[in-house]
């Protein structure tokens, strides 16, 4: 696509692309890189160990996850325009509960209804209307949509870190509300004449191994599917960790938390460029030769924040970590529709979510426990690092054994 028919395309879908940008940005107050911002606080709030508030945040992520079998069909009933300020109002009402709630054994819910409406709701509603609404051009569109996660990703940390100098950490809270609540009347607007596709694609499918459409349950009873498992559920663990512990990270480094989110977006800068590049080379070379590798940054960005004991040190670790990262929201999917095909691509990448979204639950209860066993997260680090050597191990072998099958 030229640069003149790129601006054509983002002049004629201009309202549409803007409302998927807008609900990934307002999913951020639901995702782990904003809540964990307000760690430290809600531990001593509450009076909660690391163990005990990872093992209630990863409770109401679970929760959520199950809630969202049922509720992501919600999309097929309804029109964005109708459930996208219900999702919105939702997210706002969970925001305030966090502001005002005082009860330890509420905290669960809310931390249920902030993953659910945000991580949950908000982005499978922008990803569901980009796959509607845009035939032709899905995969650009999804990507333009994403931006608003980046976007929420490199500027909220810093402004309400900076923020909590000036402001009680249950203020920010409401301002986030505000925030919410500002921008349901915009996605109305957005949507007042809700896009229908204009261009048609052919139904053109591909088979994945022996020539074959493979189904989730064929594919769930490969054992190709469980060696990439630790893959999928890996970076979802261990990256959600990473950002849910920062606070701590930061005491023990003993740098100051501002200077650490400020590092926040060089980390999704480098992701964007390394998801573009990674969308490159698997066209170019296809994901047998890429997936085995493409891990190993993460290890090595571990490893350097084990060791790390200057702000600088802890860049170049983040850097590493989102080598893998931007490369991870490209290759697992063009992956399964290479292996397994594309007949049966939606229910088979369900599965590998379901198996994501339990990574980001497990990682912050494992790493927290295990920090109250007094496991310092220098050594954690080390441990995930070889972690992720090994998976990069069962990737390949794997991949080795399934090419036999083409």
């Amino acid at each position: 696509m030229t640069p003149f028919s790129l601006r054509r395309y983002l002049v004629e879908n201009a309202h549409w692309l803007s409302a998927g940008i807008l609900l990934t940005f307002l999913s951020s107050f639901g995702q782990t890189f904003f809540i964990s911002v307000f760690a430290g606080e809600i531990r001593a709030a509450y009076g909660l160990s690391h163990g005990a508030w990872g093992g209630l945040y990863s409770l109401g992520t679970t929760a959520s996850a199950i809630v969202m079998i049922w509720a992501g069909g919600l999309t097929d009933i309804f029109r964005v325009r109708r459930l996208g300020p219900v999702v919105l109002i939702g997210l706002a009402l969970a925001t305030l509960a966090m502001a005002m709630n005082h009860a330890v054994f509420l905290l669960p819910l809310v931390i249920f209804l902030l993953r659910f409406f945000g991580q949950g709701m908000s982005v499978h509603l922008a990803q569901v209307a980009m796959a509607r609404w845009f035939t032709a051009t899905r995969g650009k569109a999804l990507s333009i949509a994403s931006l608003g996660y980046a976007i929420g990703e490199a500027v909220l940390p810093v402004a309400f870190v900076a923020a909590m100098a000036f402001f009680d950490w249950r203020v920010l809270w409401v301002v986030a509300a505000g925030v919410i609540i500002l921008g349901i009347p915009v996605l109305t607007r957005l949507l007042r004449q809700e896009r229908t596709p204009q261009s048609l694609s052919g139904d053109h499918t591909a088979t994945g191994m022996r020539d074959h459409h493979w189904t989730r349950r064929e594919a769930l009873f490969h054992p190709l599917f469980w060696f990439m498992a630790p893959a999928i559920l890996g970076p979802s663990a261990f990256i959600t960790a990473f950002f849910f512990h920062q606070v701590h990270l930061a005491q023990v480094k003993g740098w100051p938390h501002l200077q650490l989110v400020a590092l926040f977006p060089v980390f999704t800068g480098i992701s964007i460029l390394s998801m573009f590049a990674a969308g490159w080379a698997l066209d170019k070379w296809g994901t047998a030769r890429i997936m085995p590798f493409y891990q190993l940054p993460m290890a090595v960005g571990f490893t350097i924040l084990s060791f790390a004991n200057t702000i600088g040190g802890a860049l170049v670790g983040l850097i590493f970590l989102a080598l893998t990262v931007g490369a991870h929201s490209t290759l697992p999917s063009a992956f399964w529709a290479e292996f397994y095909g594309t007949r049966h691509i939606g229910a088979i990448k369900a599965l590998a979510t379901a198996v994501m979204v339990l990574g980001s639950a497990i990682g912050p209860a494992l790493t927290g426990v295990l920090i109250d066993y007094d496991v310092a997260l220098g050594t954690q680090f080390l441990w995930i690092a070889g972690f992720f050597v090994l998976v990069c191990a069962l990737i390949w072998i794997g991949i080795r054994r399934a090419r036999a099958e083409f």
